[in-house]
């Protein structure tokens, strides 16, 4: 007797070093949309009677999907976070669910590094100066004056994988390093030399401040409007980890009245951002489309780590990166 093939959907176009280890084991179909997400009632019919689930971080994986999707067997995230997926829901259902950890951690922290110079020395207000023809004239001593990055405090929030990869690109422009975590790593204190602050004191204290925690119900909004007039007048917020970390109302109050000097947002409160947001219509802040990780190596490495995630279960495996191990072991589908 010859099994079928299991089946897996991909819900976005991904890298094709990645789709081949997928099609080596299971019948692959494959959203056509580039750079627009997969509606939702077509995923919902798309999820009936398939084996595994490749999504983005943009697609909602929860009861409702999975109860169309009644043979789904893992859902394999294309992002190092998980919160469009409902892990314990799937966990009582036996659903693996898996992520890409550890894969963009430098590449993340490259990119809030060169936001934090951006923002602060305005590259891309100057940018626009010359593009908008208003460049008629020779320049002048207090022409595009930002402030220097060399010297200054950075101040950590969250010291996981990418804060953690902040501190020697802090260090190689001579910055002192300041941090917050609401768990102290102790070893990673000593071997180099820093020092864990309360959030109040880091806010306080950093000429920049960029943030790199989860999204949890205790990290919602923790940089709201009490936050934002902590940080000194001079000071730069840069968020490379999830919007609703920041209280995006209050961080426009902050901008336009000056409590803080700029921002840089890579991850916004809704996404795709609301073309309307009043955030926009100021200069001192930068916004990008959720592209830390958009470098064409990482991004590969991504797409080939979920691959292999859901490969390992249609073969009976264990995943290499399980997010709920507490989920018995499937029988293999080829």
């Amino acid at each position: 007797m010859v099994l079928a093939k299991p089946k897996i959907y991909v819900t976005r176009q991904l890298f094709s070093e990645a789709i081949k280890i997928v099609e080596e084991v299971a019948d692959v179909e494959i959203f056509e949309g580039e750079n627009n997400p997969i509606p939702r009632d077509l995923l919902l019919k798309k999820a009936r009677g398939i084996d595994g689930l490749i999504p983005l971080l943009t697609d909602r994986i929860d009861a409702e999907l999975m109860d169309q999707a009644d043979t789904l067997k893992v859902v394999s995230n294309y992002a190092v976070g998980y919160n469009n997926i409902d892990v314990d829901e799937a966990t009582k259902r036996g659903i693996r669910v898996t992520n890409t950890p550890g894969v963009l951690t430098d590449t993340t922290a490259d990119y809030a590094f060169a936001l934090m110079m951006a923002i602060s020395r305005r590259i891309a207000e100057a940018d626009k100066y010359i593009r908008d023809g208003k460049w008629i004239h020779a320049w002048g001593p207090k022409m595009f004056t930002g402030g220097d990055v060399h010297g200054k405090t950075l101040g950590i929030v969250g010291m996981g994988r990418i804060g953690l990869a902040m501190v020697p690109r802090a260090r190689g422009f001579n910055m002192g390093v300041i941090y917050y975590d609401c768990v102290r790593n102790l070893e990673k204190e000593r071997e180099l030399n820093l020092e864990c602050r309360t959030l109040e004191d880091v806010l306080e204290n950093s000429d920049f401040v960029s943030t790199h925690v989860p999204l949890t119900p205790e990290t919602h909004h923790m940089i709201g409007e009490e936050q934002l007039r902590m940080m000194k007048p001079t000071a730069y917020l840069v968020n490379t980890s999830r919007g609703p970390v920041i209280d995006e109302e209050a961080l426009y109050k902050a901008l336009k009245e000056g409590w803080i000097a700029g921002a840089a947002l890579d991850v916004h409160e809704k996404e795709p951002t609301d073309p309307d947001s009043p955030l926009l219509e100021l200069d001192n802040i930068i916004v990008t489309p959720h592209i830390a990780s958009a470098s064409v190596e990482t991004r590969t490495k991504m797409a080939v780590i979920a691959a292999t995630n859901c490969a390992a279960v249609m073969r009976g495996e264990e995943p290499p990166n399980l997010v709920n191990p507490e989920v018995k072991k499937v029988k293999p589908l080829i």
